[in-house]
């Protein structure tokens, strides 16, 4: 089976979901490697590697979805409870600008209070005041579902009213495995895999830039795993207009109901090239420093091209994560592994098709 898939690699042809599977289990960490780069020279040069510097800023605690696996939201009674005014959102954003950042991740939870029209709302403030000096993913597509329906807008007004505002950008976030299973096990308020889907194409159609996430490393099956990978190849063929890039993090088990103990480098880097080389469809694999720290940039010897310098994330802070400021040491490590670090600007939104 590895020469069939060999070949279609070297024709540019997409693997099955049972030739993935092959390739997890039985291919050698050097097959893997140079398969997954293989497929990112379709698109990158060989000793090239991105980055951004940007703060993820999480804008509120309240959430109701009560994930086992976050360590982050509070219930709207619990004490400890959040939510920043624009003024303290522009603080955190001159806190990035003067690390030398101008992209900011906001990231939420599902605040039973707050819908459509106030995020609008802050974003349009947000962009009214940088301009196009800082761009910024307006709120993940879980968090445009959940406030949608607060608001009790149809996902097609919701994203128009995003659009008109100003934003430009959502990203996937809220993904994690995108298998129903899953979902029901560990975020059953966190919306099936279709109604996920439903919701990023009215983003891409209204005219907004997103991208796809994935986390692994909780007690999710390979299936489970390739149930994400294979619908995501599929809608990403038919979507509005492309999704920008993949992102793949590890799930990081402290201070949550869930637990658990984190998964290796190792399996991470493994999974990090079977995402290269089964999403053929996508330009951008990204490699997650946030939670693998410099670890993480490995991922460029399996299949990623680009990676974030994180200044900020509360959410992956209280589950274990640590943010390094040592920007220098990071990129050195990069270097020391052949690469030449280029700080990037935004990605352009694609067209449509």
């Amino acid at each position: 089976m590895l020469e069939e898939i060999k070949q279609k690699v070297a024709e540019r042809l997409p693997i099955t979901r049972q030739e993935a599977s092959f390739l997890f289990l039985e291919a050698s960490d050097e097959t893997l490697s140079q398969l997954a780069t293989d497929v990112k020279l379709r698109y990158h040069s060989a000793d090239v590697a991105t980055y951004l510097i940007m703060a993820i800023i999480n804008y509120t605690n309240v959430c109701v979805a009560m994930c086992d696996y976050c360590s982050f939201y509070r219930l709207p009674h619990q004490s400890g409870t959040y939510t920043l005014s624009a003024e303290q959102i522009f603080e955190k954003i001159e806190d990035l600008r003067n690390l030398g950042g101008n992209f900011v991740g906001f990231n939420g939870g599902f605040h039973p209070k707050l819908g459509i029209p106030h995020y609008a709302e802050l974003f349009s403030q947000i962009r009214n005041r940088y301009g196009n000096d800082l761009e910024f993913y307006g709120m993940t597509v879980a968090e445009f579902i959940f406030a949608s329906k607060v608001a009790k807008m149809p996902y097609a007004e919701a994203a128009q009213m995003l659009v008109n505002k100003g934003s430009r950008w959502v990203t996937g976030g809220g993904a994690e495995i995108l298998d129903n299973d899953f979902r029901k096990r560990h975020s059953p308020r966190k919306y099936t895999a279709e109604e996920y889907y439903k919701a990023q194409g009215a983003l891409l159609e209204a005219g907004l830039g997103s991208t796809a996430t994935m986390v692994i490393g909780f007690d999710e099956t390979l299936e489970e795993r390739l149930n994400h990978l294979e619908s995501l190849r599929e809608f990403q063929d038919k979507a509005p207009r492309p999704l920008t890039s993949f992102l793949c993090w590890t799930y990081k088990p402290y201070n949550n109901k869930l637990g658990g103990a984190e998964i290796s480098t190792r399996e991470y880097l493994r999974w990090l090239a079977i995402s290269r080389i089964y999403l053929h469809n996508f330009e951008h694999i990204r490699t997650s420093v946030l939670t693998k720290n410099e670890d993480a940039l490995l991922g460029l010897r399996f299949g990623a091209n680009d990676f974030d310098l994180p200044t900020d994330d509360e959410v992956t802070l209280k589950a274990g994560a640590k943010i390094s400021l040592e920007f220098e040491k990071i990129l050195e490590t990069a270097r020391n592994l052949g690469y030449r670090t280029v700080l990037r600007e935004a990605f352009p939104v694609p067209a449509s098709r």
